[in-house]
C-alpha cells in the first residue's frame, strides 16, 4: 500500500517512518510530487488541520495521505499553545523561542499546576473521499527549564506521566512507547493491516 506523508517536518518524518518500519507499505513524501500545494494550518483544531493537508494531497498525488498534527495543551493556559505550538514565539519561530515564551508565561505557576498533555491527531485521507481519524495522547507536567538532547519542539521540558525523565533525555524507542505520535500510529498500524490484509483476501 502507498502512502505519502502530508508534512516537510523532518522530525515527524523520522518518527513516522521509525514507528511504521516493518509494515507493508511504501512511503513517499511531498517532495515526490513537485507541485504539490502547501497547506496554510489555519484551523481552530488539530483533527481540522490534519485533515485540511491529507484531503489537499491525496486529491493531488492520487494516493493515500497521512497527514498529523499535533502540539502541546497546558491546562493552566487554557489549552495553549495548542494548535500554535510549532510557531507560539511568532512565524518562523524555532524550538527554542518557543520554549522560552512558554516558559516565561508559567513562571508563576507552582510545580502542582503545571499539567500538560501532548496531542496528535492523524487523519488518512483516501483519493475517493474517504477520511480516516485516529488520536494518541501523552499526559504529564511541563519543567522549569529545559533537559535532554533528543527529539524536537517542546520535549526538553515534558515529563510524561510517572516519569522524572523529560521526552529529550529518552531514547527514541522508550519516547515512541509513550508519546502521543506513537499511541495515534499504534492505531494506524491497526488499521492499515487490517485494509493490507482485506486487500490480499
Amino acid at each position: 500500500m502507498d502512502i505519502v506523508l502530508a508534512t516537510r517536518n523532518k522530525k515527524k518524518i523520522e518518527e513516522i517512518k521509525r514507528i511504521t518500519s516493518g509494515m507493508a507499505i511504501s512511503i513517499y513524501m511531498l517532495d515526490d510530487f513537485p507541485g504539490c500545494p502547501e497547506v496554510e494550518e489555519n484551523g481552530v483544531t488539530f483533527k481540522e488541520n490534519a485533515i485540511k493537508k491529507a484531503v489537499t494531497v491525496a486529491r493531488y498525488t492520487g494516493k493515500p495521505a497521512l497527514a498529523d498534527d499535533s502540539g502541546l495543551e497546558v491546562y493552566e493556559l487554557n489549552g495553549a499553545p495548542g494548535t500554535l505550538s510549532a510557531r507560539y514565539a511568532g512565524e518562523g519561530a524555532d524550538d527554542r523561542k518557543n520554549i522560552e515564551k512558554l516558559l516565561h508565561k508559567m513562571r508563576l505557576i507552582v510545580e502542582e499546576k503545571r499539567n500538560a498533555r501532548f496531542v496528535c491527531c492523524i487523519a488518512i485521507a483516501l483519493p475517493d473521499g474517504v477520511i480516516n481519524i485516529f488520536y494518541g495522547y501523552s499526559e504529564g507536567r511541563i519543567g522549569t527549564e529545559p533537559k535532554g538532547v533528543s527529539g524536537f519542539g517542546y520535549d526538553p521540558i515534558f515529563y510524561p506521566e510517572s516519569h522524572s525523565r523529560t521526552f529529550a533525555e529518552m531514547s527514541d524507542g522508550e519516547k515512541d512507547a509513550i508519546s502521543h505520535r506513537g499511541m495515534a500510529l499504534s492505531k494506524v498500524h491497526g488499521y492499515l493491516r487490517k485494509k493490507i490484509d482485506f486487500s490480499m483476501a
